[in-house]
């Protein structure tokens, strides 16, 4: 059987002796990390230098991790850098599932429109430096050494200033705390701030990581802030109920700042409009305040006629009119109906933009969305056998994912490779994945102290459904598996985690290395 490519795509103490995670970036060579940033002299060292700090998307999450969740470490470590935040007009997007795809279809809108944008998204699929992007393009190397070295200069800094009284009970996004623990995520989010300063981009979008109001991204003042859909996720963290998680979501609201979500659950919508009026941000919901409709095109061709690729399925339209806008009709350019919610937000966040003095016409736009390409969004990696990549980690995203493999996708038979950090809500998972999947293999990320065991996985999955999984050790293991059982006709899903998708990229391209 071949291998053909297809397309491709948290805040400080050091801990002594800790080496550099190989999982992370499966290229990087595994080396001792510099004791400073000063010492810091290649590509390598800076990833081992970040690496070294502590990394809550890693680590397993609890009620007592809520702590490190807090901005002062972020105000001060930015304050030290000349506060380059606020040298940046952006847009600041949140939610449970969808804001990695508003975001990059904001910010292709806005490149569409002329605009210099820089954006900031978490986590990466194979490279690190994905998740700081100028026009869609990575930033170089010898720019990624020399921010780290900045930033981690301004981190030691703060290490060495007198230590505060740690904080007793619940933490406030203030509270104070030794300033000498600042995580990785807040080191890459300091870098993020301070390149897009440096390179005087117009405008800068913003994921945020987790939750919303104690995510560190959360120290800016956006042009509008954003929530896309809210789900159970990280619930030891944000709350037991939808309405908890929607109030830390909307914790990125602004006074005066235009605030955006989609039609959802009404406790939800309720919830986070009345966050909106407690701090003065105007409240719009799309398809309620916001004129909002779409519709889905199907092919006129049947499917015994798709292309080489076997895919098929509809073209999603969407249409957002507004006083100042009327786009209409435009393509949804990402697989997926659930993708039409995500994209009338992005048209939704362009209107209010323009209201604060963007130029976005319509059919700059449309070509803006048209140039959108996100790895790990159900991205076909190879065409022979078809491997397909989707970061989905929650009961939303997998019925979501599910659908759209049945809507885009013609196989025989569909093998799903699988595997979740322990703190997702994996029974909510695994019962789409059950209806769906022909053949299911439970592995899990190296590496990754957040990961669930495949064998936990497989007796859940047998429970809540009655069907027999098989289980691997290591993702490489999981894929020689997958591809023995596949035909030209079936289909391979790698899911899960975006750490997964990471090694399956970097498996596959060393299968395609060695066949060549």
């Amino acid at each position: 059987m071949g291998l053909s490519g297809g397309s491709s795509r948290h805040g400080g103490g050091k801990r002594p002796e800790r080496r550099a995670s190989r999982a992370a970036d499966p290229h990087n060579a595994v080396i001792d990390a510099p004791a400073t940033a000063d010492a810091i002299d290649s590509y390598s060292a800076a990833l081992a230098y970040l690496h070294n700090r502590i990394n809550l998307e890693k680590e397993a999450q609890s009620g007592a991790t809520r702590s490190a969740y807090r901005l002062d470490r972020m105000r001060a470590l930015c304050k030290a850098l000349g506060d380059p935040q606020e040298a940046v007009r952006s847009v600041h997007i949140a939610g449970t599932k969808g804001k990695g795809s508003t975001c990059e279809m904001t910010a292709a809108a806005l490149e569409g429109c002329g605009y210099t944008v820089g954006i900031y998204t978490s986590p990466h699929v194979s490279d690190i430096r994905e998740r700081i992007r100028v026009n869609r393009r990575m930033i170089s190397e010898a720019t990624f050494i020399q921010l780290t070295r900045d930033v981690g200069r301004a981190a030691e800094s703060l290490a060495s200033a007198p230590a505060t009284a740690p904080a007793t009970g619940p933490a406030s996004p203030d509270a104070p705390a030794s300033p000498s623990v600042v995580t990785f995520f807040e080191m890459m989010t300091a870098m993020a701030f301070l390149h897009f300063a440096q390179d005087a981009v117009d405008v800068a979008v913003i994921e945020v990581g987790l939750g919303g109001l104690l995510d560190c991204t959360n120290i800016i003042t956006p042009e509008v802030a954003a929530v896309t859909t809210i789900g159970f996720d990280h619930m030891a963290i944000l709350g037991d109920t939808l309405e908890e998680i929607a109030l830390q979501k909307a914790g990125i609201f602004k006074p005066g700042v235009p605030a955006l979500t989609i039609n959802q659950e009404p406790g939800v919508i309720a919830a986070m409009e009345g966050y909106a009026q407690k701090v003065a941000a105007p409240f719009f919901v799309v398809g309620r305040d916001i004129d909002f409709a779409h519709r889905a095109e199907y092919p006129v061709a049947p499917r015994a006629t798709a292309p080489a690729d076997r895919g098929t399925g509809p073209i999603i339209r969407v249409s957002v009119s507004s006083e100042r806008n009327n786009f209409e009709h435009f393509a949804v350019p990402l697989k997926g109906e659930h993708q039409a919610l995500n994209c009338g937000l992005a048209l939704a966040i362009l209107d209010k933009l323009t209201e604060r003095g963007f130029s976005c016409p319509p059919d700059k736009v449309a070509r803006g969305l048209e140039r959108v390409s996100l790895p790990g969004r159900f991205e076909l990696v190879c065409a022979s056998p078809r491997i397909i990549l989707d970061g989905a980690h929650n009961p939303e995203s997998m019925r979501a994912l599910m659908k759209a493999m049945s809507a885009n996708m013609s196989y025989d038979s569909l093998t799903v490779v699988f595997g979740i950090a322990s703190d997702k809500d994996i029974p909510g998972s695994l019962r789409p994945l059950a209806q769906a999947a022909d053949k299911v293999i439970f592995t899990r990320a190296t590496g990754n102290a957040r990961a669930a065991r495949p064998g936990e996985l497989a007796r859940t999955f047998h429970e809540i459904s009655g069907k027999h999984a098989m289980t691997c050790p290591d993702l490489a293991d999981a894929m020689e598996l997958a591809v023995r059982g596949t035909n030209r006709e079936d289909v391979i899903c790698v899911t899960g985690s975006f750490y997964l998708l990471g090694e399956a990229k970097a498996w596959l391209a060393a299968k395609l290395a060695k066949k060549k």
